[in-house]
């Protein structure tokens, strides 16, 4: 498997059967093998998770869906790209095919807008959570921060019953750790990865601010599972995580985008 850091929350995993490719607004999209079928996901209708720019791919290849949250207006949605796009809605379960390959894709509910996604492509299920983090900001309402948090806890614990219904575990996990948050920054990503676990850690959302990851591993928050996170120094930057190993193997860097 690899997986290319693209900008802010997008990322493109290119696995044996599929290429994935999550919540893409700007950057470079490296250029794939196009006789493999792509899946591309918006989880959201926020400008900085979604642009039209993501149909210009339609043009390229005849193998390709989107997978897009309901609350993206279907008039962005190119008149030629209308069947070969799928909108949907939170805790909705279904099988995707592309040119006879399957996945299946579970979403949850997000603490901000539309949905995060739970992607099974057989040898990998990678989850991506969009805008579903425990948003807690100092100096807002007390009671209104709690009420996020608890909405958080509650599709945490959504992620682990369908994963154990699944009897699989997260190969990949591209989570928000957003330092806007300041002291708070990676109060979500923490709950995750001790609720839900994955094996590698993707940090996104952090507006560029790539020290951020490093900042996390050096805290005794992250003791359990700072080897499983990835630093991620610039944009373009590509991994090749082993999901065949133990969950603490570092990943690889790929060459240059």
């Amino acid at each position: 498997m690899k997986i290319t850091y693209i900008h802010h929350s997008s990322f493109l995993a290119e696995l044996s059967r599929f290429s994935l490719l999550f919540d893409y607004y700007t950057g470079e999209i490296p250029e794939t093998d196009r006789n493999k079928p792509m899946v591309v996901f918006s989880s959201h209708r926020h400008w900085d998770h979604f642009s039209p720019d993501i149909f210009r791919l339609g043009e390229q290849r005849k193998n390709v869906r989107f997978v897009l949250s309901n609350d993206i207006e279907k008039g962005r949605v190119p008149d030629r790209e209308g069947e070969r796009t799928i909108f949907v809605t939170p805790e909705q379960e279904l099988e995707i095919s592309v040119s006879g390959e399957k996945l299946t894709v579970h979403t949850f509910r997000s603490t901000d807008e539309g949905v995060a996604f739970l992607v099974d492509c057989g040898e990998a299920v990678l989850y991506h959570a969009g805008d579903l983090n425990n948003w807690y900001w100092n100096g807002e309402d007390e009671n209104w921060n709690r009420t996020i948090g608890a909405m958080y806890r509650r599709e945490l614990k959504s992620i682990r019953t369908v994963l154990d219904r699944w009897g699989k575990e997260i190969d990949a996990a591209f989570l928000p750790l957003d330092g806007r948050q300041e002291d708070k920054f990676c109060l979500g990503l923490d709950e995750f990865v001790k609720t839900v676990g994955a094996r590698w850690v993707f940090p996104m959302h952090f507006w560029d601010d790539f020290s951020i990851a490093d900042r996390l591993k050096a805290m005794p928050e992250s003791s359990s599972y700072r080897e499983r996170i990835v630093s991620i120094k610039r944009d373009g930057e590509s991994f090749f995580p082993d999901i065949s190993g133990t969950a603490g193997e570092k990943p690889q860097k790929g060459e240059d985008i």
